[in-house]
């Protein structure tokens, strides 16, 4: 029946199945737009929203978005999102590009958005509780308020918005609680405004709906009231404007169960004419939208359905139902019309619909209409029928042939053209009644037409209007060819119009493949490059069309080179190795007839697989060695060709060597210098330059010289050198540089190279006596041969260049030149000449070196005194000349102290040798410190050094000469003591060299020496850091002098000497100095301290009484532990700066009588929270509670609450209870209550305090205590926070309180702020403690509990029935089947059972539910299976039957399961009704449902003892052509009419035959008469007459014969007509050929003007989507 139905309905999809949760698929979460797109909001923890494509729903889109509304555009991936904006009554709104991850636009909403939808693409209609806005989502306009909310739409819930397609109408639909009269079925109210007219309309409507009926806005909506307790449901279609349609309503009809459903929405199928009506418990209500007529009703989903959405492309809506199914329900094509026709007798709307959508099924009813109006002359009528016929029923030759047989009457148009019109009018023509029109054309010449109609479309191109145009237009032709796609006409009509290069184009266009070998043969007799052009067409077809020999083939054997190679280097280009053979032969044709062209191809290097050595040799035939080289692999052959360089470009030949070996390339080389050193020289010499890295440079340098070829070699390593760092090569090149008498170069080389073997090189040039010496001197300079040069210059009396070299080249090496002169006892003359020319520029110290080595310092004393003369200040110049002073005696003191500009260590040392007393003046001139101290120890120059040491004050000095180590130092100390500091003045002096002896640890010397200037009275006696540093020192040498010391002397610092007696635990020493100084607190510490003597201290203190030494003792006796004594001290000083000490000392030791006393005291002076804090602790500790309650009424810094959990802490619960109500600390106040025992006042305290923990803590101890109604109070408080309900609840079963606790929980379901938490534990509570209230409490809050926890408790308790409910109500229908069918006694009920059963998603359980059925309630199985029969497979359920037993207990449903034609059922209910035996069913099984095993069913029951068994069986045998046995059976059983009537429909002669000799046989005349009946196809008439003549039943045959003759008899009438016809039809012909010719000039006027085609942009007539042959686009 499904299958037969209207409408069909399939699961899209099913959102659980793509990660959706169920408590999502609501309305408020889910939206769907349009048939593109389903959106879908989850909330909580995270939030999210789902965009799921329809187009692939399975993999959503998934993004993290927070809002209180999600709307997906229609059209594209354009997200709209309403969050409200907290604390106010405002909604923000925002559009979003999800693909451009940008957003569009965004307003804020003054009033809160109670409902909103996409009305268009483009457009958001939005509704607040008083007005509609629309807000477009281009530009940036806001939105746009449309008109104010009707009064009967106030307290609606809005359930949808719409607006008709020209935006001129809008409705406005919603939902409000029912009437009192019937409070349950819900109350639908629309409103419905005008935009032209801005006017509204208020209507009882539950869901509404624009369409369009013949150009026509209506607008349909459904209504369902009560009026006088009746029920009233309605369906109106009222027109909006217009003339052409009248308002219509129809009745909804509901069943009884659906009295209080109501529809939800509403869908206008445009495609079809149709309105869909859905309501909220998924009925379908199906209306023709012209008609109001009912099409169809039917349940389409078993769970409450809340949204839908227009399907446009199917003509169809999606539906949403509350399981998360996706619907989409969609017209059947194929049964819709004979639905409507057949079951609804309604041929009107059949024909209606049909005509509308386009649909079959109505064929017959067209006919009939067509034949009604042809015969009643309604030749117009029946024209736009069949115009107008589904799927052109009509349009037809047969339709033609009727019009063309119709006599045209004088002055009327030609019915044939008035159909030709009305098609042309109402659309285009098909390809028969193209080609009919195109023939009417023709013959008057008025092609033009064809010619438009083709451009508008109004012509079927085919074959054979293509061939009835070619004979007068073939460019028309080939137009309407490539239309039909006519492929061997296109390429037939493309060659006779010589445009080949169009072929292979539309050849590849439409996949023809035409006959190409033909094509190239004809192209290449016209057109050798359109043949080329061709033949690259043709290869490149997928496969290629010809192959590339053939082609080739082609093109040589009409002697076309140049086509051919024109053609190979095109197709040859992807270099294949397939191709060898090809490309040798383009290169040997052209190698042959144009080597030019061969050169080009393989300079272009586009061919490597072709046969390399023949073509070398045909290369060095053409004369193309270069070519030739490459392509040989034999030494021999390219020696042959390389020295032919006259024929060869050089850089290619160069390039070429390149490619060699190196031992190739080296013979290669080597045969061409052999040939002709001279000429092929340079050659070489290039290519051993471009190929050096390969060749190495020693190989050719070896081959240069294996030739002798200085030339080769001065210009081979002139460009290698460069690059190279091998020193050979270097000296290779300046040897042949020399040899070839490049002096320059050589004199380069030598003066920038630095890859050369000087020796050698040095060697070379002194043997080749060259000219020019500059090459040596470079040579000799760079590398230090001065001494060298200068005798090889000397030698050959090359003076010149000896002096060129000192003035010009390196003046600095004069020096070495004049040394080397010496040696070879040069003229001084010359040598002082020769540094007079230098002057400045000799370094004077080597010049002094040099010649102090050879005694000959006196020659420079001219240039030294030249030079200071001219003011010099070269230390070397004045050096050297301190040196000839001195040697000369010639006052050298007066040199030694005036002279500024001499270096006094080098001078000094000069004059050690000479008197040390003229190196101690150099010496102390330059501050030389360690080279005086050495020459006075040498010499027992103490008291000079002692001297000098004392004035130069460097403590470093000193450092070095009072070392341990220095042998000198006693005989220096001495003379310090006695000589250099007596005679100082300067206390800088005396301070230094003090420091100095501290420095090296010499106390004993040094207070030697303090004795000495302090108490002596010296200059110095009375300085105080002498005096401090004498103490100082006897305190680290000798303690036993200190006392007297501090005696004997006023001026030291008494404060740091007594710091460092005490650091040396001169502890008596110390007390003195502080004493004698008057520092107290200095000697009070040390008593304390060091002496640790108290009495003397306190002594000490009385005698002085400061408060600073009270203070000090004070610390220490409360450092000592004396608490009291401390507190004292501290009184008498008044000091509190120690009050935390004190305070911390005084709570250790309980002193608080005392630390009262010392607070008071301390807080007169300091306000510090510490001091108050303790204050405050002490009042409480001393139960002063008078005093404490009176301190805390003055302003204090006190930390209360710290004081009040100190006591709390300490059990000090009445001051604390103080302390705790002075902060209003009620947490706090609260837990001491408590401890107190006043618990209604802790409750108080408590609630002030709102703390969870104090709520807890009160709660915890009533229930201890057993105050019930205060642990209540508390416990309230506690239960509505979720997180802290598990914790009470545990702590009351824990302490066995479970009726309180039950009794808590049952007061907490009444709070305002109960939550899921409540209900679930208290549901729990009755799981455990009270199951008789568990499933009236779960029934009543299904929904507000946590199932899965509950489920898990109802498990552990066993209590199945309340078990089995959670899981239902979970939508967990699987566990919920599976509890009750293995807790049946507890949780079974019929009725509960099947509506559990249909929703579980496991299709086992359903055949387990049958089992258990059958095990436990066998007598209700039926009606189980009833439920289940579109579930199950029968064919499965039929074997569990058989298995158990029990098929004859379940036939009702075997019977009603047999309309699926199963072969396991149709077997069961067959088994069944021959163990009944119930023959008529058995028949009537068989005959119904033909798909079991029916041969073995015959064998089964050919045998059974009832006649009308046997006779079952022989049917059975006859429908399974098993006629023989068939007929058998009913020969034995003596049904001969069954026999004959297996016979007849066996077709067989022999089967007849037979069965007419076993009537004769038996003389069974009446029987053979009805077997000549029966059987009359199959008998044979000599047969017949032969067997009734031979056996006498002449009689019985006669009707046979009679029939025979007047059959044969009517086939000779029939032919005899058939020629009749033929004649009249070939006069009909002509007479209509002659009205065709009288009439041909009638037609244009009915046809529809035709208009010119177009003019392409480049001025061709072409047609709109066709490409015009030759042009932009065309083949």
């Amino acid at each position: 029946m499904a299958a037969q139905a209207p409408i069909a309905i399939k699961e899209a999809l099913l959102l659980p199945n793509v990660g959706i949760n169920s408590q999502f698929i609501t309305f408020t979460h889910v939206t769907m737009e349009s048939e593109k797109y389903v959106c879908v909001r989850e909330t909580g923890g995270n939030n999210s929203v789902v965009i799921i494509d329809m187009a692939n729903p399975m993999q959503p889109l998934r993004r993290p978005i927070t809002a209180d509304s999600a709307l997906i555009n229609p059209n594209s991936k354009v997200i709209a999102l309403k969050a409200a904006i907290p604390n106010t009554t405002q909604d923000h709104l925002q559009i979003f590009n999800i693909d451009a991850k940008a957003k569009i636009k965004s307003f804020q909403m003054p009033e809160q958005v109670v409902f909103w939808k996409w009305i268009t693409p483009g457009m958001i209609g939005i509704v607040t509780a008083g007005a509609v806005y629309h807000w477009g989502m281009d530009g940036a306009s806001d939105p746009v308020k449309v008109f104010d909310r009707t009064a009967n739409l106030e307290g609606n819930q809005i359930i949808n918005y719409r607006c008709s397609p020209d935006m001129k109408w809008l409705v406005l639909v919603g939902i409000t609680a029912g009437s009192p009269e019937r409070p349950q079925l819900v109350k639908g109210n629309m409103q419905l405004f005008s935009v032209e007219q801005t006017r509204s309309q208020a209507l009882e409507a539950h869901a509404a709906a624009f369409g369009q009926v013949n150009g026509t806005n209506v607008i349909t909506f459904s209504t369902k009231t009560v009026a006088n307790g009746a029920l009233t449901s309605k369906l109106h279609i009222v027109p909006l404007g217009g003339t052409g349609f009248t308002k219509k309503q129809a009745d909804l009809f509901f069943p009884q169960e659906f009295a209080d459903d109501f529809p939800v929405s509403m869908q206008v199928s445009e495609k079809y004419g149709l309105i869909y009506v859905i309501t909220k418990l998924g009925l379908l209500f199906v209306y023709d939208l012209e008609t109001a007529t009912a099409v169809y009703r039917n349940r389409i989903s078993p769970d409450p359905v809340f949204l839908t959405a227009s399907s446009e492309a199917t003509g169809g809506f999606y539906a949403i139902n509350r399981r998360g199914q996706v619907l989409l329900a969609t017209v059947n094509d194929q049964t819709i019309v004979p639905f409507i026709s057949g079951q609804l007798n309604n041929a009107e709307l059949a024909m209606s619909i049909a005509k509308r959508a386009n649909l079959a099924g109505a064929g017959d009813l067209v006919f009939r209409q067509f034949d009604q109006l042809f015969a009643q002359g309604n030749y117009k009528g029946a024209a736009e029928l069949a115009a107008q016929s589904p799927q052109g029923a009509l349009r037809t030759p047969e339709t033609i042939a009727k019009f063309q047989q119709v006599p045209v009457q004088p002055g009327q148009t030609s019915p044939l053209l008035q159909y030709f019109g009305t098609l042309l009018t109402k659309g285009g023509l098909n390809a028969i009644e193209s080609v009919e029109l195109a023939k009417l054309v023709i013959s008057q010449n008025k092609k033009q037409l064809l010619d438009n109609w083709m451009g508008e479309n109004k012509l079927e191109c085919s074959e054979e209007l293509g061939d009835l145009l070619a004979q007068s237009d073939q460019d028309m032709a080939l137009k309407v060819y490539v239309k039909a796609q006519a492929s061997p006409k296109v390429v037939m009509m493309l060659a006779q119009k010589k445009e080949y290069e169009k072929i292979a184009k539309y050849s590849q266009q439409v996949g023809y493949t035409p006959d190409w070998l033909q094509l190239m043969m004809q192209m290449l007799m016209h057109d050798g490059q359109g043949a080329v052009n061709l033949a690259l067409m043709i290869v490149q077809q997928d496969p290629p069309g010809l192959d590339l020999n053939t082609i080739t083939d082609l093109f040589l054997q009409r002697n076309m080179i140049r086509e051919a190679t024109s053609f190979l280097l095109d197709v040859l280009k992807p270099n294949l190795p397939e191709h060898a053979m090809l490309q040798t032969k383009v290169l040997e044709i052209n190698l042959i007839t144009f080597p030019n062209v061969a050169d080009a191809i393989l300079g272009n290097g586009m061919f490597t697989h072709y046969d390399r050595p023949r073509i070398a040799q045909l290369c060095e035939k053409a004369g193309l060695y270069l070519r030739a080289l490459s392509h040989y692999t034999d030494l021999p052959d390219i020696k042959r060709c390389v020295v032919n360089t006259n024929a060869i470009e050089p850089q290619a030949l160069t390039e070429f060597f390149g490619t060699l070996s190196r031992e190739w390339a080296l013979d290669c080389l080597k045969e061409l210098l052999t040939l002709n050193l001279r000429q092929n020289l340079q050659l070489a010499v290039q290519i051993m330059k471009e190929y050096t890295e390969q060749l190495t440079a020693e190989s050719c340098i070896e081959l240069l010289e294996s030739f002798n070829s200085y030339e080769g070699l001065y210009f081979y390593l002139g460009s290698y050198i460069a690059f190279s760092e091998d020193k050979d090569v270097h000296y290779k090149y300046i040897e042949a540089a020399a040899k070839t008498g490049q002096i320059k170069e050589v004199e380069r080389v030598t003066r920038e190279s630095n890859n050369f073997e000087p020796e050698p090189v040095k060697q070379f040039l002194m043997e080749a006596k060259l000219p020019d010496a500059r090459p040596l001197i470079n040579v000799c300079d760079r590398y230090g041969f001065v001494h060298d040069l200068t005798t090889y210059l000397y030698d050959n009396s090359m003076l010149r260049y000896i002096e060129g070299y000192c003035q010009k080249v390196n003046p600095s090496n004069t020096p070495e030149v004049v040394g080397a002169l010496l040696d070879k006892e040069c003229d001084e003359d010359f040598i002082k000449n020769l540094i007079v020319s230098v002057r400045s520029l000799i370094p004077v110290e080597k010049l002094c070196e040099e010649v102090e080595k050879r005694n000959k310092v006196k020659i420079l004393s001219a240039f030294l005194e030249h030079l200071v003369n001219e003011g010099s200040t070269d230390v070397h110049v004045h050096n050297a000349l301190g040196k000839i002073i001195v040697d000369s005696n010639n006052n050298p003191d007066h040199f030694l102290t005036t002279n500024p500009y001499y270096d006094s260590v080098v001078v000094g040392k000069y004059c050690e040798k000479r008197d040390p007393n003229l190196a101690c003046v150099a010496y102390k001139r330059g501050q030389c410190d360690m080279e005086l101290v050495a020459v006075t120890n040498k010499h027992s120059l103490f008291k000079l050094q002692a001297r000098y040491i004392t004035e130069r004050m460097d403590l470093e000095l000193w450092e070095q000469v009072l070392d341990e180590g220095n042998e000198f130092r006693r005989h220096l100390i001495d003379q310090v003591v006695s000589t250099a500091l007596p005679e100082a003045k300067n206390p800088e002096q005396v301070s230094v060299t003090v420091k100095a002896f501290i420095n090296a640890d010499l106390p004993n010397e040094l207070i030697e020496l303090l004795e000495k200037i302090v108490l002596q009275n010296s200059a110095f006696s009375g300085n105080p850091n002498l005096q401090n540093l004498l103490i100082l020192t006897a305190i680290k040498a000798d303690k036993t002098r200190v006392m007297d010391y501090v005696n004997r002397m006023d001026n030291f610092d008494g404060a740091a000497v007594g710091d460092i007696a005490v650091g040396s635990e001169l502890y008596d020493e110390a007390y003195a100095i502080y004493k004698k100084f008057k520092l107290h607190s200095q000697a009070i510490s040390v008593l304390i301290d060091n002496l640790q003597d108290f009495e003397r201290a306190q002594d000490f203190a009385s005698k002085v009484e400061e408060p600073e030494v009270w203070a000090v003792l004070a610390r220490a006796m409360l450092n000592t532990g004396d608490v009291a004594g401390a507190i004292s001290g501290f009184l008498k000083a008044g000091d509190s700066t120690d009050n935390a000490a004190v305070i911390e000392a005084a709570e250790a030791a309980g002193e608080y009588e005392a630390l009262v006393k010392y607070l008071q005291m301390t807080r007169k002076k300091v306000k510090e929270a510490r001091v108050d804090s303790a204050l405050c602790y002490a009042f409480a500790k001393t139960g002063a509670l008078g005093e404490l309650e009176e301190f805390l009424t003055v302003p204090n810094s006190a930390d209360i609450s710290a004081c009040g959990d100190k006591c709390y802490d300490e059990g000090l619960y009445e001051a604390a209870k103080v302390l705790f109500t002075n902060v209003s600390n009620w947490a706090r106040l609260a837990s001491t209550l408590v401890k107190l025992g006043q618990y209604q006042a802790a409750v108080d305290a408590a609630r002030k305090a709102n703390s969870m923990r104090t709520w807890k803590e009160v709660c915890f101890e009533c229930v201890l205590r057993d105050e019930t109604r205060l642990a209540q109070v508390a416990g309230l408080n506690i239960i509505v926070h979720a997180d802290e309900l598990d914790e009470v609840s545990e702590f009351y079963q824990r302490k066995g309180k479970f009726d309180q606790l039950q009794a808590l929980l049952e007061a907490g379901l009444g709070l305002e702020r109960a939550h899921m938490g409540i209900f679930t534990e208290l549901g729990i509570m009755y799981a455990r403690f009270a199951p008789e209230k568990l499933m009236e409490h779960i029934k009543l809050y299904a929904t507000r509990v946590n199932i899965p926890r509950l489920i898990r408790t109802c498990d552990e308790q066993q209590h199945w029935k309340e078990l089995a409910f959670l899981y239902c109500q979970y939508d967990e229908y699987d566990n919920a089947a599976v509890t009750i069918m293995t807790h049946s006694p507890d949780a079974w009920e019929h009725s509960t059972f099947k509506d559990v059963l249909v929703k579980v998603a496991n299709m086992e359980l359903y055949y387990r539910a049958i089992n258990f059925y059958l095990d436990e309630q066998p007598q209700l199985v039926n009606e189980l299976l009833a439920v289940l029969s579109s579930r199950v497979d029968h064919s499965r359920v039929v074997d569990l039957l058989r298995r158990a037993g029990q098929l004859s207990l379940a036939r009702p449903y075997l019977e009603q399961a047999q309309q699926a034609n199963l072969a396991a059922v149709n077997e069961a209910v067959n088994q069944l009704c021959v163990d009944e035996e119930d023959y008529e069913a058995l028949r009537a099984s068989i005959d119904t449902y033909d798909n079991f095993d029916a041969v073995a069913l015959a064998v089964s029951i050919e045998k059974h003892e009832l006649l009308e068994f046997r006779r079952v069986a022989a049917t059975l045998y006859k429908n399974n052509k098993r006629y023989r046995k068939s007929m058998e059976l009913s020969k034995e059983d003596k049904l001969y009419k069954d026999a004959m009537e297996t016979a007849a429909m066996s077709g067989e002669h022999e089967l007849v035959q037979e069965l007419m000799h076993f009537f004769v046989d038996n003389q069974m005349k009446e029987c053979f008469a009805a077997c000549l009946y029966t059987c009359y196809d199959l008998v044979k008439v000599d047969v017949a007459l032969e067997l009734a003549w031979l056996n006498g039943m002449m009689e019985f045959v006669m009707p046979y014969l009679i029939q025979s003759i007047r059959h044969y008899t009517g086939l000779v009438d029939k032919l005899e007509q058939a020629r009749l016809d033929a004649v009249a039809e070939e006069a009909n012909k002509k007479a209509a050929e002659k009205q065709e010719e009288q009439q041909a000039n009638m037609y244009q006027q009915l046809l529809p003007p035709a208009l010119p085609a177009p003019e392409m942009p480049n001025g061709q007539q072409g047609y709109p989507g066709q490409p015009g042959f030759g042009g932009p686009g065309g083949y």
